[in-house]
């Protein structure tokens, strides 16, 4: 009892405070000092609020990471990024060096950021999540990060990770505990499901297209749990 009232306190004090003592590094610190002066204004002219929650989609098929940011009651998009790379096509990953990239619905916390990668910067989706979890999936270290080359994660070029990861970096630092990313084949509309009705990821991505359709609908990120081995949103 006295275990579980612990915890309560210290997600009240987490989700109520701003995260001061994010992971950083020179390299991290010197591209926000150069970068966010510009975002900043961009967001100011788009009519966002500087350190306002944000949320994270990446697109398989159109090769697009897309950040939406919250003004007043729902989101909004404010930038679209080109991906540079991604691996193994159509459909997630199972398992450690099948060379594919995820798809799913992932958060991203302030411990996953990465400012001293190989890769520039690079920040970690939280691959594998609690469905991949209870199916048995395995690999670790996927990342979303610079550079245009990778086994599993999603290049975006360093100029376009810099943009990326500083506006992480700030929602968080404002005090965001964790942003959600969800990563699709391509846009889950009515004409794209029935041109895959035939593949093998059809229920997994059927599945997926009710946290999709949420979205689209409402514009807020939906609540994502697992139930039997299934996302179940609300």
């Amino acid at each position: 009892m006295l275990k579980a009232l612990l915890v309560l306190i210290s997600f009240f004090l987490l989700i109520n405070h701003p995260v001061t003592d994010l992971p950083d590094s020179k390299l991290a610190a010197d591209v926000r000092a150069a970068v966010w002066p510009r975002l900043e204004k961009e967001l100011n002219n788009g009519g966002f609020k500087a350190g306002s929650p944000i949320y994270i989609r990446i697109f398989k098929e159109e090769h697009i990471l897309e950040i939406w940011v919250k003004k007043d009651s729902t989101y909004s998009l404010f930038k679209t990024y080109p991906v540079c790379y991604f691996s193994g096509g159509f459909g997630t990953k199972t398992r450690i060096n099948d060379g594919k990239s995820p798809e799913g619905f992932y958060y991203i916390t302030p411990w996953q950021l990465n400012p001293v990668s190989h890769y520039h910067l690079a920040i970690n989706i939280g691959y594998p999540n609690q469905l991949e979890k209870s199916k048995g999936y395995t690999g670790t270290d996927i990342m979303i990060h610079g550079h245009c080359a990778s086994i599993g994660c999603y290049a975006m070029t360093d100029p376009l990770i810099e943009e990326i990861y500083t506006v992480v970096y700030k929602s968080l630092a404002a005090g965001q505990t964790a942003i959600p990313l969800h990563i699709f084949p391509f846009k889950l509309n009515a004409t794209n499901m029935k041109l895959c009705a035939a593949s093998d990821y059809f229920s997994f991505w059927n599945n997926m297209k009710a946290g999709y359709d949420l979205f689209e609908s409402r514009r807020i990120p939906p609540v994502v749990s697992v139930v039997n081995k299934q996302y179940a949103f609300k």
